[in-house]
């Protein structure tokens, strides 16, 4: 299976009765491993989880750290793209080169590179040395 279709896949599980806008990511890590991550909504609003913030808690849970690839599916006509706390969520976790796929029902719509998709982001070079 294609991170694709794993995505499109998982997106099915997600719970998602405020918005009905279900969303799925399937990542690979560096060592070949693909982690799943589906939104999850919470009446307070606020509390709910990303699909992108669930693949990669899965993946930290298995003992790895680093991604090198993702796609993320929604059903939308435009290609669905991380939010802001995603971006930086997935930054922490993958290269500038890294591929992020954005797709809709039908397929992948665009690929870009996590650099592209959050340019200067805040990292672990900011922080002090101690």
């Amino acid at each position: 299976m294609t991170l694709f279709e794993q995505a499109l896949r998982v997106r099915e599980h997600a719970y998602a009765p405020y918005s009905s806008f279900k969303v799925g990511a399937a990542l690979r890590s560096v060592s070949g491993k693909v982690y799943f991550g589906c939104n999850v909504e919470n009446s307070a609003y606020p509390e709910g989880t990303c699909a992108e913030a669930g693949a990669i808690a899965s993946m930290i849970a298995e003992g790895e750290n680093e991604i090198s690839e993702i796609c993320i599916v929604a059903d939308s006509p435009n290609p669905i793209s991380p939010c802001g706390g995603c971006r930086q969520k997935l930054a922490e976790f993958c290269q500038p080169s890294v591929p992020v796929h954005l797709a809709n029902l039908d397929g992948i719509l665009e690929s870009h590179t996590m650099a592209e998709l959050l340019p200067n982001s805040f990292s672990s070079d900011h922080l002090p040395n101690e």
